[in-house]
């Protein structure tokens, strides 16, 4: 009986070929039946690296069309325009003139190791003709013979070989003459040029059979990536460790809906997979880390995408290296050209390298993070694209007090920076002001949207003609809110603020107000019915970015309720990923983005044509156009301890508001109990109970006020 070898198909399918550029449909289903508990540890996973990456196989998401028509252009964009050839040319020369100089310089080493490999290729090659010579290769069949005691077997060999050693050795003194004879006579003939170009190319040989495979005489100038080859035994060992199919169960096997290929953008390996029936999506993005460790990679090169057209499909992208760790480069607003915040903004680049933006208008942005990860910058990003639109109103409010914000200045129609008084006032009350200001534009806004006539408002909303339009007073606006758990925590007065901003962040995006809020703090701050504002506040933002934080559970504040149980968890970056965050509600998928740069000096260049802009167009307001929002800066502590009458040991506040607004009218018409206290209490003043008529409320005691005013004379 014959024995039967199994073929590649019975016990071990050959999946290189379905790595070809070929479009034959294989039975993956049953393919993988036909392999039993016993072969299992036949299948062969290759973590071979390659030396040179070479694209292949069907991509699986087709290159995007670059018109309408769905057609690819007939001229790459590449070589399509004048500007276009000469950049390419460029590039060509670029990398060419670098790899000359680089060998140039190295040239004398080159030349050495060349001569050094000749001499030991002049050895090898004599060996070999000798052992050619000397027919060493049948000495294992007269060996045979003489095993199997078959003399007439062996005399015959024997008689051969030295037939053909006598033939052979006619033929090495042939060549060992003609290279003693005509050596010296092409070395005397021949031009010199002859003579070098012989030299070189017998060294080049000679040295390329001296030298090891693994000792190369040239190293290379620009190296190509190395990287673990992904091939669909791994991909399916990753699946199945990671609990997402059953290999020897019937329908719970993985599938594939497309040939393992490399990406259009050559960064990585990608292939459509089909879970079982009854497996999700959001099951394999939950299964992430334990897919990333299948496949023997950082979690960080692992990506996965959603399918439309089916809940267990999805493609399966694995990066050659971590993509998260190079960054987006600049913004594009660097070119300071006019933008239209009725387009999305720029934000940064995905882990796959697409564009990310951002839509400003009807939206609230919640952007969280441990410090200096790069959230500030990202909202500063923002900020400075509506910026760029001479038609936004901007507020800016800074509860950290950071230099990053203090260049909006120069466009802002409200700004506050830190908490500490300023000659513009109290921070804590100009931000009071500009919400109390914001809520009133707002309530307005929709009154008289329901008013206007449908031509020119066909659904009672704000319209792009209507915002730019002077007469109607109604720009689109954005507020800018850094640190803004500081307003959370100023006592008294941030109940109110409280309350603004959470009716602000509700209805205000509706009436074309937009906020982009950043914090360190998204779990909250203090107790009572401010904390359950600050939550309120938090929760009700409708795109959400997050830079790396502390936990899962900070990053579910982050995110939004229900994030870390989809798969994503921004605790997982690793804290050298500035400026990388998950962009959550922005759009249908959650991408990882890597945000552009603009530092300090960028945003200050950017800033500067911006205002520019707007002088142009005539929409510089507010602060920004020198107007005097602020109250008169006055000295708070004389005027508090003005008003307490002559005998009176204190006041309680409610009687020195109601005091300076009837004395002072001009700079303390609207001031409150809660707004006169915290401005004094900045100052180390006490806020105590005082009796007047048998009733205890808080209040401030003039002893208290007098010693503040001596540590300020004495500082």
């Amino acid at each position: 009986m014959v024995p039967h070898n199994p073929t590649p198909d019975e016990n071990h399918f050959d999946w290189r070929a379905a790595e070809a550029d070929v479009a034959d449909v294989v039975d993956l289903d049953t393919a993988r039946t036909r392999r039993t508990a016993e072969a299992v540890g036949d299948t062969h996973f290759e973590v071979a690296l390659d030396e040179a990456p070479t694209r292949g196989g069907m991509p699986v998401d087709p290159p995007s069309p670059s018109g309408p028509s769905g057609r690819v252009p007939i001229v790459p964009v590449g070589w399509s325009t004048w500007p276009n050839i000469k950049h390419r040319i460029r590039q060509t020369l670029a990398v060419i003139g670098y790899r000359c100089g680089f060998h140039a310089l190295r040239s004398p080493k080159y030349a050495i190791l060349a001569v050094f490999w000749a001499a030991v290729g002049m050895f090898r090659l004599t060996g070999r003709q000798i052992k050619w010579w000397w027919v060493t290769e049948q000495y294992g069949l007269r060996q045979a013979a003489a095993d199997a005691n078959d003399p007439a077997m062996w005399l015959k060999l024997h008689r051969e070989v030295k037939a053909t050693r006598t033939w052979r050795f006619v033929v090495l003194c042939a060549e060992l003459l003609t290279v003693a004879i005509g050596g010296p006579v092409i070395w005397a003939t021949a031009p010199w040029w002859a003579l070098a170009l012989i030299i070189a190319g017998g060294t080049a040989f000679l040295a390329h059979l001296g030298r090891p495979d693994d000792r190369p005489i040239i190293t290379p100038a620009t190296v190509a990536g190395r990287f673990r080859r992904v091939n669909p035994d791994i991909i399916l060992r990753a699946y199945y460790a990671a609990g997402l199919g059953h290999p020897d169960k019937a329908h719970q096997q993985i599938s594939f809906g497309s040939t393992m290929a490399r990406d259009p953008s050559g960064t990585g390996s990608q292939v459509s997979i089909d879970l079982p029936y009854g497996k999700t999506f959001d099951e394999a993005v939950k299964a992430r880390g334990a897919i990333a460790s299948g496949l023997d990679v950082a979690i960080s090169q692992v990506f996965i995408t959603r399918d439309p057209s089916s809940h267990r499909r999805h493609t399966l992208w694995v990066a050659d290296r971590d993509p998260l760790s190079v960054g987006a480069g600049r913004t594009p607003l660097l070119r300071c050209k006019p933008t239209d915040v009725w387009q999305p903004a720029p934000f940064g680049l995905d882990e796959r390298g697409n564009k990310v933006s951002v839509d400003l208008l009807w939206n609230s942005i919640l952007i969280g993070a441990q410090p200096r990860q790069g959230k500030t910058f990202a909202a500063r990003l923002l900020a400075l694209y509506a910026a760029l639109d001479p038609y936004v109103k901007i507020t800016v409010l800074d509860g950290g007090g950071k230099p990053d914000w203090r260049k909006f200045s120069l466009v802002a129609d409200r700004c506050a920076f830190g908490l500490a008084m300023t000659r513009d006032g109290d921070p804590a009350e100009i931000v009071l002001e500009a919400l109390r200001e914001i809520k009133a534009d707002v309530q307005d806004r929709y009154e008289r949207l329901s008013k206007l006539p449908v031509d020119v408002c066909p659904e009672g909303k704000l319209t792009r003609e209507i915002a730019r339009d002077p007469k109607y007073k109604m720009p689109v606006r954005l507020v800018v809110l850094d640190e803004f758990q500081e307003y959370f925590d100023l006592g008294d007065i941030s109940k109110e603020i409280a309350s603004l901003l959470v009716y602000l962040v509700k209805v205000a995006p509706a009436a074309g107000v937009g906020f982009v809020d950043a914090t360190q703090r998204p779990s909250g701050i203090g107790g009572g019915q401010v904390a359950q504002q600050f939550i309120s506040f938090r929760d009700n933002h409708q795109v959400r970015f997050s830079l790396r934080t502390g936990s899962w559970q900070v990053s579910d504040l982050v995110l939004g309720s229900g994030a870390y149980s989809e798969g994503y968890d921004s605790s997982t970056l690793l804290p050298s990923y500035k400026g990388v965050g998950i962009l959550r509600g922005a759009s249908d998928n959650t991408p990882t983005v890597r945000t552009y740069l603009a530092d300090g000096d960028d945003a200050e260049k950017i800033l500067v044509a911006a205002r520019k802009l707007r002088e142009q167009a005539g929409t510089l307001s507010g602060m920004a156009a020198g107007e005097d929002i602020a109250r008169e800066v006055r000295d708070v502590l004389a005027d508090v301890r003005g008003v307490i009458e002559r005998g009176e040991t204190g006041a309680q506040w409610e009687e020195i508001a109601s005091r300076l607004a009837g004395r002072l009218p001009e700079a303390y018409a609207d001031v409150t109990a809660e707004s006169i206290s915290a401005q004094v209490r900045a100052f180390g003043v006490r806020s105590v109970d005082v009796k007047r008529s048998g009733k205890a409320l808080k209040g401030a005691k003039a002893d208290d006020i007098d010693a503040a005013i001596q540590r300020r004379k004495a500082a």
